[in-house]
């Protein structure tokens, strides 16, 4: 594995930080340890990343040697993580923990980013079981400008896709949300009752799917961290 070492330094810290500490590499990292292996869906979780320098840092991370480049289905290209990638995940899941014990929630929560937060939600939304017929979610952040604020979950037998245009389906599930309450929700910093009672969040449709779907909407995997600050 090949570093350039602009820092000058033998420590396998600093021939390390060289690959891992670049920026938005972390992030990279942490959408291909989550599961993303094309390019589309990593940039979902990384959305204010340019395109231009995702490309760059994939090139990178492939030349060091924590990823590899394959053709999946249909030729289209995917990008998985080899030996060395994986080995990185007690390290990125270990600096989640450190962040979401030490950093101070009002400043994480000062960082609200609706594409993000609902590409999470997504990635970790488990119906179980799932339903035997289509169930359509909706989102909506009704004090953000109007291109951010209706977002779909379309929740299907055998898949769950995230959807930023309405899809046509009838809405079984209506989630109408205070972006920054959602978000303390999903981070663990704030009890989904809680912000129902306060009328931060609303959840309306059938009484018997809406507690499914509150079932279905897990949490962060650093939720359940403990808070070392206040």
């Amino acid at each position: 594995m090949e570093v350039t070492n602009l820092y000058g330094q033998f420590c396998p810290v600093s021939m390390a930080s060289e690959i891992v500490c670049t920026r938005w590499t972390p992030l990279v990292i942490r959408e291909l340890l989550c599961g993303s292996t094309r390019f589309n869906d990593i940039r979902r979780g990384v959305p204010k990343m340019s395109p231009g320098l995702l490309s760059k840092r994939l090139k990178e991370l492939e030349l060091s040697g924590v990823i590899r480049v394959e053709r999946g289905a249909g030729g289209r290209t995917e990008y998985r993580l080899t030996e060395a990638g994986e080995e990185l995940r007690p390290l990125i899941v270990g600096i989640g923990s450190w962040g979401q014990r030490w950093v101070e929630s009002r400043l994480s929560l000062r960082n609200l980013d609706p594409s993000l937060l609902m590409w999470d939600i997504r990635r970790n939304f488990e119906p179980d079981p799932r339903p035997a017929a289509r169930c359509t979610v909706q989102f909506k952040y009704r004090q953000l400008e109007t291109l951010l604020q209706d977002w779909w979950l379309v929740v299907e037998p055998d898949d769950t896709d995230l959807c930023k245009e309405d899809p046509g389906y009838e809405v079984d599930v209506l989630i109408d949300a205070d972006l920054r309450s959602m978000t303390a929700v999903w981070m663990g910093l704030a009890p989904m009752s809680e912000e129902i009672d306060a009328g931060r969040i609303e959840i309306d449709g059938a009484p018997r799917l809406t507690r499914q779907v509150r079932d279905w909407l897990k949490l962060s995997i650093f939720a359940h961290e403990p808070r070392r600050v206040p």
